[in-house]
Formats: structure tokens, sequence, C-alpha cells
């Protein structure tokens, strides 16, 4: 049987020289929709034998025959048309009736599937259609940064904030779709996602739309094959036996199912593989009719060594997937709902308005169920709760929501069906035995194990849900889960806290040293202790969601609760303050800030605010900068930041500490945040190399950094560059206006462009002195069409920037003659203005100070700028205005610091005075006879200092805080005294 590379191959071979180039040029243009045009570099100088190898890797073989004919088409070939068309036909490789039968038939099938949401059922036991309440998830192409191997609550608590500046979402249906940038073919695709982010919820929707002909009709088929209906497969098969095994519909075909057609295969939930499955290793098959074991079979396919044309698709968690990213032509991630498809979701659900708002409402005040909604199985959850209780005994902690759940779901199933004792325990410790292996999905074996009757599990399919829907033609070994890993773990807790309340036992302890421990101290406060201890020496923070689901149901209110799912369990008393401080205590032994982190979300289960509290009134009264914490406020702190959606857009370091010190302890809220200011915080090199962690971990949404004026010099920059060379850094604006960076420097960040272009769009280096060199390596960079830098400043630059503070701004100013009073005198080229007795005779001019002996300077500012003056006599008058300050009156209008147009210092020997809107500040501080000025536009402030004449050094006098509308005119009030522009201070241009 001849293949379609033959038979391209000899098509080909008919072509004359000169029809060949306009056949390989035909190939280059878009000739058919959904097919991308092979690049030009991959045609040149291939052979005959060559160009069928490139036209059969980059469209497989049912597009490379379509694409082929088209092309011969519109060269008039007809004959070759009609030839290749026969010697297809004649082989067997595009039989027309079969296939289309078979096509129809797993349509109907896969339809039938995939039409009802399993988690619909469990709320009203009614089935509900996909279609009415799919909600779209926020998918991206690449990950976000690395494997992750931390529990997945950290991963949770890191999910979808997205920003204009983020990737663009992509549909379900458009995973395959390469961008026009893309020149590989799009073959083999990796989807990561948390536990019940909606991996299967996704391959779902895709395969329905493809059954139901609305998208990716150019696929013929689609065999979804999750991993876990994989598992209790131990025989040898042949791909082709596989494929009848579980596609009844296919076995009128063998061979000629995968000839001349578009094969999709998904293999959904890698994490929950229990196949060997050895990329390295695994022996090279390539006859889709060999038998071998089903790991062997998995890996060829991924590989591309068995059927390289087809297309194949893997979903996992992330830490599941490491072994095997390199195999993958794009991995694209599943982040779970965005705020807004939070809010679509819940009114899709819930039908009535009132109501659906009022769960919304109650969403976004508490920062765990915000969090939590970001997978589509909580909000589900969650929305369930709200649908079943009254307003007033909704619960307000975690715990409480999955108790309220479960003692729902309970209750609905002893309605239908007989009461079964000891159902919630014995799930319960299966739940706790399998979390401790790492188990998501388990078989028949593991539920007989805890004693759960097979048929009576089933039953109560709003917790244990036998996920596994047993096909007619096909006997399976049934596989179950819960719903969700973090249902399993609640249900671990109980299992824990029955043990110990009942019968004095503590199943997390494994040590003997432990166990022996117990048999002396075995209170329910040494439980909790035990836990915590075993939670916080946790490598991957595996039983951090455990722990506070444990906590939680110390509550009386959560006992209730539980009460109605466990009548038998033993009431005693017991006070919640021994754990809060013990949990407090853990919290001030300085532990990391990610471990402190939950240990707060743990006090939250136990309705203990009394840290966050303290630190929020330090914060809402403005008192923070001025307090000195303690190790635990700064760990309160950082909870209260982490989970503050002001701050997850925008964290300004000035508002809670301008020192190295405060960076350290807020780092974590850095890379929490979209765009972090840490601009003017006395940071140094020192300060680099931890923010560089911060712009490159795994959960890190930092995309702007503005660290402008801190004294980083050359060695820091390059410690932020070596982090913009790692791969997944998604920097897109790195703001080092006033750093203190030199070519040096220049030439690290123009190399970590070169190793990741993809990403920075913005960075900012006026202020500094990158010399010649310094700005040709970064506009080399910028004019690199493959590099993403659109925008590069080097404002303002120049070696008197190399100084730190305000004066590294230094401008040249002069005197507008045009502005000054008739009684003052303007010397030294417009640089200084005396007061004199006789009238100066200037010409008339409507910019002129008519009443009061002012002048204002020619330039508007509208940025950082830093000038000094001296002066001499018995005071002076220092200020700014803007253009607008009126000239002609005799009133206060006119007067520098008098209305709302202008700011001035009133400088004397023994004392100063600063004055806006008529309001004054007095302070009896003597002025030095040379006086620095410090705009910063942006910021906002207007700046005052005293300068020392012999260190040249700056003493802080008065800062004005001001929104600023216009450019501002540096000013004067000369009476009696004389003022001058200096420039002898040893900053130079």
């Amino acid at each position: 049987m001849a293949s379609v590379c033959e038979v391209l191959l000899q098509t080909l071979d008919d072509l004359v020289d000169e029809d060949l180039k306009r056949f390989r040029w035909h190939l280059q243009q878009p000739n058919l929709p959904e097919l991308s045009p092979i690049p030009k570099a991959h045609l040149e100088n291939k052979s005959r034998c060559d160009l069928v190898s490139v036209i059969h890797e980059h469209f497989g073989d049912p597009a490379a025959k379509k694409l082929a004919v088209e092309i011969l088409k519109k060269m008039n070939k007809h004959n070759l048309v009609e030839k290749l068309a026969n010697a297809t036909n004649a082989n067997g490789i595009c039989s027309k009736e079969k296939p289309k039968t078979v096509q129809r038939k797993l349509k109907e099938s896969l339809r039938e599937r995939c039409s009802v949401i399993l988690h619909e059922k469990l709320i009203n036991d009614l089935s509900c259609k996909l279609s009415q309440v799919y909600t779209d998830l926020y998918i991206v192409k690449g990950v976000r940064g690395g494997v992750y191997t931390e529990h997945e609550i950290r991963q949770i608590d890191a999910l979808p904030r997205m920003s204009p500046g983020d990737k663009p979402s992509i549909k379900s249906c458009d995973i395959f779709k390469a961008c026009p940038e893309e020149k590989t073919p799009l073959r083999k695709m990796l989807t990561l996602g948390t536990a019940g982010v909606g991996k299967t919820l996704t391959v779902k929707k895709f395969i329905l739309d493809w059954a139901e002909g609305k998208a990716n009709s150019d696929i013929d088929y689609i065999f979804p094959l999750p991993f876990r209906n994989l598992n209790p497969i131990t025989e040898k098969c042949s791909l082709v036996q596989l494929v009848h095994h579980h596609f009844p519909c296919t076995k009128s075909e063998s061979t000629s199912l995968f000839n001349d057609k578009k094969v999709l295969f998904i293999f959904d939930g890698l994490d929950e593989s229990r196949l060997d499955l050895n990329f390295a290793k695994n022996t090279v098959i390539r006859d889709v009719e060999h038998e071998t074991t089903l790991g062997v079979l998995i890996t060829n396919l991924i590989k591309g060594e068995m059927l390289p044309s087809a297309l194949v698709w893997v979903t996992s968690r992330h830490a599941a997937a490491s072994h095997a990213l390199e195999y993958f032509h794009q991995v694209t991630e599943i982040l779970g709902f965005s705020d807004e498809q939070k809010v679509e979701f819940i009114k899709k659900v819930i039908k009535e308005e009132d109501k659906a708002n009022k769960v919304i409402s109650n969403m976004r005040t508490s920062s765990s169920f915000r969090i939590m909604c970001s997978i589509p199985v909580f909000c589900w959850l969650y929305t369930s709760v709200h649908q079943h209780t009254d307003d007033q005994e909704i619960p307000t902690t975690l715990t409480g929501m999955y108790a309220e759940f479960l003692s729902h779901q309970i209750k609905l199933s002893e309605k239908k069906y007989q009461k079964t004792d000891n159902i919630v325990l014995k799930l319960g410790r299966l739940a706790f035995l399998q979390l401790h292996k790492g188990n998501l999905i388990f078989y028949e074996e593991d539920l007989r194990a805890c004693g759960i009757d097979i048929e009576k599990a089933s039953v109560y399919c709003g917790v244990c849900t036998q996920i596994f829907k047993q096909d007619s033609e096909i006997e399976e070994k049934r596989c179950f889960s819960f719903v969700h890993l973090s249902l399993q773990e609640f249900l671990a807790a109980i299992y824990v806290f029955h043990a110990q309340r009942n019968y004095n036992r503590n199943p997390v302890l494994h040590s003997l040293t432990g166990k022996l421990k117990w048999i002396v101290h075995h209170s329910l406060l040494d439980l909790y202790k035990t836990t915590i201890d075993e939670a916080l020496q946790s490598k991957n923070c595996h039983l951090e969601l455990f722990l506070r689901f444990l906590l939680g149901l110390s509550l009386e209110s959560n006992q209730k609760r539980l009460r109605k799912l466990l009548p038998d369990i033993k009431k005693r008393d017991h006070n919640a303050d021994g754990i809060v401080s013990y949990l407090k205590e853990k919290i001030r032994s300085n532990i990391s800030p990610e471990r402190s982190i939950n240990l707060f979300f743990c006090l939250d289960e136990l309705k203990d605010d009394s840290l966050v509290e303290e630190v929020q009134s330090y914060v809402k009264h403005g008192s923070l900068a001025s307090k000195e914490l303690s190790p635990t406020q700064w760990s309160a702190l950082v909870f209260l930041l982490l989970t503050s959606e002001d701050t997850q857009k925008l964290f300004d370091l000035k508002k809670y500490a301008q020192t190295e010190e405060g960076l350290r302890r807020l780092l974590p809220v850095v890379g929490n945040s979209n765009r972090s200011l840490l601009d003017q915080c006395s940071l140094t090199s020192a300060s680099c190399k931890e923010l560089a962690s911060a712009m490159t971990s795994s959960y890190s949404f930092l995309r702007h950094l503005d660290v402008s004026d801190n004294n980083l010099q050359d060695s820091g920059v390059q410690m932020l560059a070596d982090g913009l060379k790692v791969p997944h850094c998604k920097l897109e604006t790195l703001r080092l206006s006033g750093c203190m960076v030199t070519e040096k420097g220049c030439s690290h960040l123009a190399s970590a462009l070169k190793d990741n272009p993809l990403h920075l769009k913005e960075l900012d280096l006026s202020y500094n002195n990158p010399g010649d060199h310094g700005m040709n390596s970064l506009n080399e960079r910028h004019d690199d069409p493959d590099c993403s830098l659109e925008k590069l400043s080097f404002d303002y630059c120049g070696p008197m920037r190399m100084v730190t503070g305000p004066q590294k701004y230094i401008c040249e100013l002069t005197l507008d003659p045009n502005t000054a009073h008739h009684h003052l005198s303007l010397l030294e080229g417009n640089r200084k203005v005396t007061w004199m007795k006789e009238d100066q005779r200037y010409p008339d001019h409507p910019d002129r100070f008519m009443f009061k002996e002012q002048v204002l300077c020619t330039e508007g500012l509208s940025r950082r700028c830093y000038w000094e003056v001296g002066w001499s006599g018995q005071g002076i008058h220092i200020g700014a205005a803007y253009k607008s300050l009126r000239r002609d009156g005799p009133g206060e209008d006119c007067w520098l610091g008098h209305n709302d147009e202008s700011w001035k210092l009133h400088c004397s020997r023994d004392s100063y005075t600063a004055w806006h809107h008529k309001i004054n500040i007095y302070q009896s501080v003597a002025c030095s006879p040379k006086i620095g000025v410090f705009l910063d536009w942006e910021a906002g402030t207007l700046s005052f200092y005293n300068i020392c004449t012999e260190t040249n050094t700056l003493e802080h006098l008065h800062t004005f805080n001001e929104t600023f509308k216009e450019p501002l005119y540096p000013g004067f009030r000369v009476l009696n005294a004389s003022a001058w522009l200096n420039y002898n201070s040893g900053l130079s241009f």
C-alpha cells in the first residue's frame, strides 16, 4: 500500500524544474485558510525527496495531499490532480464512505459523553448541558515560570490577576492554532493547571465543539484517553487495539484509521498516571499494530516516533510535567477564572439577579473566598452553599463553607437513598490515607481497604464521584476521586479531628518518637501543635490547607455543622486561646514569609485578626513609616498587603518603609504586585539580588518595576540584568532613572536583552551616565526586530548625574527679563538679581510684575530638577509659580506663595516661613546663605534645603506636597537683597 509521501514524490517527479520552482513558491503562500504557509528558509535548496519530507512534517498526511491538489489546480496541472486522486483512492488512502460513518458514530458517542457537566448535577441532582453553564477560562500560551512543586494552595493564591499588559487569553477551541509568527506546526500540546482549575472541562468543551461541528472541522478523529482510565490496563496492546477497545465504533477500520487522516489523541491527567512513562529509555516503536506496554505506546506518540503527523494533547498539574516539557511544541496554562469570569459563572448558575449579586458581594469581602473562587470547582461549591443556605447562616470561613457544603450533600443523598453508617468517617479515612500517599485518584481496592461498599460509594456522588462512566460495550475497572483536592483535605481533617476527640489518637504522627510523646500529651491542643509543626517542616507545604481545615474545626460554629454529619462526636471543652497563642509564637519565630502567610490564614479560620487589625490601624492613620515594627507586625503587614486587591495592582514601598530593611521584609509583596514603586527608598546594590529573585519567582506577577533615585550603581544593575536574562522573567517596564549607571551597567542590560528579548518593552535610564558605548549597545537592542524593547530613554544624561541625592538633577536656569519688576536689576547673564532704588526702565510687557519686586525664570519645569540659590541681605523669598500667576494687580493674587498658583520659602538669618495659598508655616531655624531647591513634578513635591558651605551637604527644611497641573517657573521676591543662581557647588554640566 503506497503512502501519501510516496504518491507526492511521484507527483513531484512529473514536474519539470520550472514547474517545481512554481510549486515551491505556492507552498510559501496562504493557499488554504486552515493551513499556514511554509517559510521560505525551510524550502530553499531542497531536493524533491526533501521537499516531500518538509511538506509531510509541516502538514501531515491528509492536509499534505489536500494542499498538493489545491496548488496543482492553481498551476493548471489537472492531469496530475486526477492522477494524484486516482493513486490515493486506488491505494485505499482516501476512502470516503467508511471514514464518514466512523466519524459520525464517534461524534455521537463523544457528544453524549461530553455534553453533560457533572458538577451541576451535584448541585440539584438535575442533568445540565455543558453549554448552559460553561464559562471561558483564562488560558495563556507559555507558563508563568517553571514547574511548581509546592502545594497548589500557593498556586491558587497566584491565580489570574489580569492587566492590559498581560498575555491575552486564548479560547479552548483555538488551542492548536498557531500564531502567524510561529513557523513550526503545533502538533504536541501540553496544558498545565492546578487541580480543579478546569483542565478536563476545557478538554470536554474542545471535544464537544468538534463533535457538534462548531470548531476544528479539519480534524478527522478525536480520541480522548484519560490516564485514570488507562491506569488499570496492564496487558500489552497496539495503538490500533487501544483505540478499538475504547471506541468500538472504529473497529470497522484497522490501520486505515490513521492513513490520510488528521487525528488528535488527548491524554487528560498526566499527574494521575501510574504508567511507566520513561521518555529517555522507552523503546522506539513506529508500527501502530505493534503490541507493547501503554507507557511505551504513549511516550512514542508524544515524542513523534509513532504517527509523527498526529496531534497529541496532554493535560497535567504542574509538578508531574517537569520531565516531559521538552517533547511539546507548545505549553499552555489554565489560570482559572478572572474576576470578571467569576461573576459570569455565578450569574449563569444563579438566575435570580439580586441573589447572584449578593453572592458576588460576599465573595469580594473575603480574601480567602475571592482567591479560592479562581478555581471553577470551588466557585461552584461556593455558589452551591449560597443557593441552599439562609443568608444569616452563610459561613464566613473556608472551613465553615466546606462543612456546610458537605452537610448539604449528605442530606440530599440520604433523602434519595437509605442512610449509610459512618460514610463520612470512611471517606475521611480514605481521604487521609490517599493524601498521605499523594494520590488524587483511587480504585476499588482502595475503597474496600477503608470499609467502603463500592456500590454505596457512588450514591454519594456529591462527595465521592464515580468519575468513569461505564460503557455498555466495554468492561472497565472503575476509578474514583473527590471532586477537588481541597475536599479531600477537608475530609482528611474531619477524620483526624474525630480520631482525637473520640479515641485520643493522632493519625498525623508517623515517627515512633512522636507516637511515644503522644501517649503522655494527647489533648486537642497537642494535636494542633504537632500538626502545625509537621506543616512547617513539610518540604512542599502539602499540609497547609489540611491544617487550616483542622484548626477551623475547633470553632463551635463549625462543630455544630459537623455534628449533623457525625452525631456521635464527643463534645469537650476547648479554648481556642491556646492554639491562637501557639500560632502567634510560631509567627514570632521569624519563619519565612511564605510559611507565616498560611499561619495568618489559620488565624483567619479561628476568627482572630488582632495582629492584622493592629497593623491595619497604622496603615490607615499613615503612621506606619514612623513605627519600629516587630517581626510579628512585619509578618502581619505582609499578609495584609498580599491579600489586598489594591496592592496586587500597585505597591508603593514609600508608604510603608523607605529602607532596605523594609524592602527585605516586604519582598513577597513586590513580586505579588503588577506594578511596584521602589523609587527614592535609599536602596543600594545590596537590595538587587533579592529584587532579581522577586522578578524571576515562579509566582511573580511583577510586570512594572521602578527603582529610580536609588544608589544601585553598575553592580546592582548587573544583578537585575541577571534576573532579566531568566527566560520566564516577564518584566515589561524597568525604570532606573538616577541610579548611578554607567557604560558598564548598560552593557549588562544589553546582554540581558540579547538573552531574553521577548518581554521588556520599556527601559528608562535617564539621569545616568551611560556614555556613547553604553547608549549604542542598548540602541542596537532597541533597533533589533527580534527584541520587544519599544521605549528607551537616555534623557538628561551626563557625568554630572553621578552624585547621590537631589543634586544629581541639577539644571541650568536663567532669569526672564520680561518678568522682572522695575526695581530689579538682572546681572551676570541673567543669573543674578539685585534690588535697586532706581527704576530700571524696562519696556512694557504683559508678563512683567508691576507691583511686587518679583522675577521668574525663563524655564518651565515639569520633571525632576534641582537648583541652588545664593542670597545676601536681610531676607529672600525663593519659590515657584505657574505661568498663569497674575502680574498686574496690587493684591495678594500676584504674590509668590499667597495664592493657589505659587509656593515659596521666605528665608532670613534666624528663621524661615513656608507659604502657599495664604497659609504659612513658621520655623525658627536659621537659613544658610545658600539654599537648594528640588522639584519632583510628577511626584508632586517641592523641597527646600540648607546647604552646608563646608561640606556641600543638604539639610532638609520644608517640602510642599501638591498635585501639579502646569509646569513650574522658579522665582524670587527681592527687597533690599540680592539672589543668584549658583553653579559653583562642584556640580558641572
